[in-house]
């Protein structure tokens, strides 16, 4: 079901659900968690459902995947794997949260960075000048680097900057 909606199973076919990806109370929203469903009762989805629905269940559940199939995923078989091995990797460097082409440096980027790219209160945060020509986010985020990048402390074209 598209839109605010999902699948709701009786009691005695969510107990036919994996338990590693069981939705207690049965119910199974339509964003990535149908794919529960559809790898749970394959006969009742197209094959292209069941594709869709074993790359969802890779992506956003890739420990129950391993477990249930018996198999693990390499790289770039599992967003969320990749997003873990990237995070890991990177949790020492600073990670840009937020970008924005430069309206006071031309040809810049100016862009907010944090630790390992993690967001909250009391994190600190820095901010760069890229070249427009270097910044490309990847899936995860742009990593810096501080031998070419450096700290901007001037004026910003970030609204309300005030740090």
């Amino acid at each position: 079901t598209a839109g605010h909606g999902g699948i709701h199973l009786s009691a005695t076919r969510n107990r036919m659900v994996h338990p590693m990806l069981r939705a207690e109370g049965g119910w199974y929203e339509e964003d990535e968690a149908w794919a529960i469903v559809a790898i749970t009762f394959p006969h009742l989805f197209t094959a292209f459902e069941r594709r869709c629905a074993e790359r969802t269940i890779k992506d956003s559940w890739p420990e129950a995947w391993e477990r249930i199939f018996g198999t693990i995923l390499a790289p770039g078989e599992s967003r969320e794997k990749d997003r873990r091995a990237f995070e890991q990797q990177h949790a020492d460097d600073w990670i840009v949260i937020s970008a924005i082409t430069s309206n006071r440096e031309k040809g810049m980027v100016e862009v907010v960075a944090t630790m390992g790219g993690r967001r909250g209160p009391g994190t600190e945060e820095r901010r760069f000048l890229i070249p427009s020509s270097q910044y490309r986010s990847g899936p995860f985020g742009f990593v810096i680097d501080k031998n070419r990048h450096r700290i901007y402390s001037g004026p910003s074209s970030f609204l309300g900057w005030t740090r």
